[in-house]
């Protein structure tokens, strides 16, 4: 039973640190501080100009108040006073400014992928050329691995 719980930690110990693990932490930060400049480039620089075309539309300000208990509905100055004031909102000018950030996001992942297949394509096409072989097969999870690997960056086993 020890000697099952050993493998088994050595495994994960492999996995965590050879695996993709490391990989997938890293993006997952790179792609938290991307979304976080995506987001100030929309409410700080994209979204001001447009709220000027539009007549002076500050989007963050645009939101329904749904009726209090007693059916009233009751205006208030700006989203904030709204909202300190414990009213129920629905915050569709927050919910735009969500939505065009999305799909800026979007198109730049887009357009990364765009280039790394280019470059993929590139190589493959190059070492086609020249009759290269850098790839064989794991025997494991069938994934295209480095000829040189010694162990698989998909799975973890060895080769």
């Amino acid at each position: 039973m020890l000697e099952k719980f050993k493998k088994w930690t050595d495994e994960f110990k492999t996995f965590a640190i050879k695996g993709n693990v490391i990989d997938m932490a890293v993006g997952i930060i790179i792609g938290a501080a991307f979304g976080k400049i995506v987001d100030s480039m929309v409410k700080d620089i994209i979204m001001p100009p447009m709220g000027w075309i539009m007549g002076r539309v500050d989007f963050t300000n645009l939101y329904l108040t749904l009726p209090n208990y007693d059916g009233k509905i009751i205006k208030y100055p700006s989203l904030e006073a709204a909202q300190s004031a414990g009213a129920v909102t629905i915050n569709y000018g927050l919910f735009i400014n969500t939505l065009i950030s999305f799909i800026f996001v979007a198109f730049a992942v887009f357009l990364l992928i765009k280039f790394i297949n280019k470059l993929r394509a590139a190589v493959e096409t190059k070492n086609e050329a020249q009759g290269v072989i850098d790839t064989k097969t794991c025997p494991r999870c069938f994934s295209a691995i480095n000829i040189n690997a010694t162990k698989c960056p998909h799975c973890t086993v060895d080769l």
